[in-house]
């Protein structure tokens, strides 16, 4: 019970504590732009000059944002799965984000995790720093509301509801792009935020039903997937790493209460205990969602950003 809690707890209801100030750090109305939460379930404005090339396309009835290499299907490509964050593949940010691993020779497929209904909020540009008083209340108390919201929202995005639609995805890729996943030789997966969860659940090797179809004892058996990256986890529990049997490349915040160093310590033990090849990476001094196209003014989140986007494609790419 206590990790199903911890699951569904908003992400503003978990927004790390302010610490006090010391030289050279940010001042506080940048510290407060900071906040945890914001970054998991609101955009970031998206860079100037940027737009995404992809569409929006069914794939056994569930809305997919597909991103293809320019040289798709005269060169070979592999197929990737992109699972978002709260804000969903309707993200310019998000599309821009599959965009970028297309252009690195990944058939992209962002498909929609949560049947349209993003997470409160979704689509709405993180505000920029202001040292308004009345203004930084008048946040505060927005999210207070937003806080339950989000929270209401978090306990709906369950595996039960999730991993049909990213099976689903995966019966019709197999038929429609049979060519990309026999040169990748398997699917692969990356996520962000809550999708980073469900990368854990298609590396499993157990057996999982499939809910519309228990009376007819239809039942999937993991792996789904051929290797994993994550960035910034959300909703995970120790559990989540159990029977998972995929190579796996984890980005991490520093004292992130989204992805606790408690969950996060139990998943290294459990990825060394097992042999599991992984790698983890900690980022210091940045925000939960930071890895997510997004543009920040402060120069080093900007590079943590970039380090952290050639860290999961690296991995990807060797895998």
């Amino acid at each position: 019970m206590a990790d199903d809690q911890n699951a569904t707890r908003a992400p503003e209801s978990d927004a790390q504590e302010d610490k006090a100030p010391v030289a050279g750090d940010a001042p506080p109305a940048t510290a407060a732009a900071h906040a945890v939460g914001e970054h998991c379930v609101t955009d970031r404005p998206t860079p100037s000059g940027l737009a995404s090339t992809g569409e929006i396309i069914k794939l056994n009835d569930i809305d997919v944002y597909i991103s293809k290499p320019t040289d798709y299907p005269h060169a070979p490509s592999r197929l990737l799965l992109l699972l978002t964050g709260g804000t969903g593949i309707s993200s310019v940010n998000n599309q821009i984000q599959a965009d970028k691993f297309a252009a690195e020779g990944f058939l992209t497929l962002m498909p929609d995790l949560f049947g349209g209904d993003t997470a409160p909020g979704a689509g709405v540009a993180i505000p920029q720093e202001t040292n308004s008083v009345i203004e930084q209340l008048k946040i505060k108390a927005a999210e207070v509301t937003k806080s339950f919201l989000i929270d209401m929202w978090l306990a709906k995005i369950t595996p039960d509801k999730v991993m049909p639609i990213l099976h689903k995805v995966i019966d019709a890729a197999k038929e429609q792009y049979a060519d990309s996943i026999k040169a990748g030789d398997g699917i692969y997966a990356v996520g962000y935020c809550v999708g980073g969860r469900f990368v854990l659940l298609l590396g499993k090797e157990a057996a999982a039903a499939e809910n519309a179809d228990e009376e007819a004892g239809a039942v999937k058996t993991g792996p789904f997937i051929k290797a994993g990256a994550i960035a910034h986890a959300a909703s995970v529990t120790p559990n989540d790493f159990t029977d998972v049997v995929v190579p796996l490349s984890l980005v991490c915040v520093e004292d992130d209460p989204l992805f606790s160093e408690e969950v996060r310590t139990a998943g290294e033990d459990y990825m060394s205990s097992a042999n599991l090849e992984h790698e983890v990476q900690v980022y210091p001094g940045v925000p939960h969602g930071f890895a997510v196209v997004g543009e920040y003014q402060d120069p080093a989140i900007q590079d943590a950003q970039a380090t952290a986007y050639e860290q999961l494609l690296g991995w990807l790419k060797t895998h």
